[in-house]
């Protein structure tokens, strides 16, 4: 699936990716964050493979899938809170301290974002990630030249499913609803990508909590983002 026959004008226009499950493998590194602030705080660790299924709303979210030890979680007690507040410093701090070690960028993205870049197309990553972890995980995974714009889940007041981050980022790059696209690996893509009106991408090999990405509508589904050139 070219990316060129989702518009009506030709390719190059504004790309928009996601970063977590569709530019970077984060989860072991989310996972190692996640649960050394699972054991500091007496509890015991979640897995990868349970915090792969838990990625993609936010760092706030996800800690609160932790602390509960499911995808849908409920404050109990204002005692909760306190404690999430306490957890959610924890992970901000083990997760800085691990600097992507354990990151690493999926098969074809490089190749995808090398050719939309000599093709002089601009990109922004749009994602669920605190804005302060986004450029220094770009930087360590050698992809951050690529973008020139980055947009975060604290960057503006909503965050994916809201389309709010997707439209900045294109009025940003000075792109159109019939030139920008989404890139993604979630519901929280697709759908931010259906309500700002543009087309969606998603991958597969990426983290939908756990769910087939067959079902969320995108206009095109790949397996690699080198399918798209």
């Amino acid at each position: 699936m070219s990316l060129a026959g989702l518009f009506n004008t030709s390719w190059p226009g504004i790309a928009l990716f996601d970063l977590d499950g569709t530019l970077v493998d984060s989860a072991p590194d989310l996972a190692a964050a996640v649960d050394r602030t699972l054991e500091q705080l007496g509890r015991k660790p979640a897995g990868i493979e349970q915090v792969r299924k838990w990625v993609g709303h936010g760092s706030p979210i996800l800690m609160r899938r932790a602390l509960a030890g499911k995808a849908d979680w409920e404050p109990a007690s204002p005692s909760d809170d306190a404690l999430f507040d306490d957890a959610l410093t924890l992970l901000y701090q083990n997760y800085q301290q691990l600097n992507g070690q354990y990151s690493t960028v999926y098969p074809g993205v490089e190749a995808c974002l090398e050719t939309l870049s000599e093709r002089g197309c601009p990109m922004a990553v749009v994602t669920n990630k605190p804005e302060q972890f986004v450029a220094p995980l770009l930087e360590q995974m050698g992809i951050e030249h690529h973008f020139q714009l980055i947009v975060g889940g604290d960057t503006l007041s909503t965050k994916k499913p809201d389309p709010a981050p997707l439209l900045h980022a294109m009025e940003a790059l000075q792109g159109s609803r019939g030139t920008t696209v989404m890139v993604g690996d979630s519901a929280a893509d697709a759908s931010a990508a259906q309500a700002a009106g543009i087309p969606c991408v998603v991958v597969t090999y990426g983290y939908n909590f756990g769910r087939s990405v067959q079902t969320l509508g995108a206009d095109a589904v790949v397996d690699s983002l080198s399918e798209l050139l």
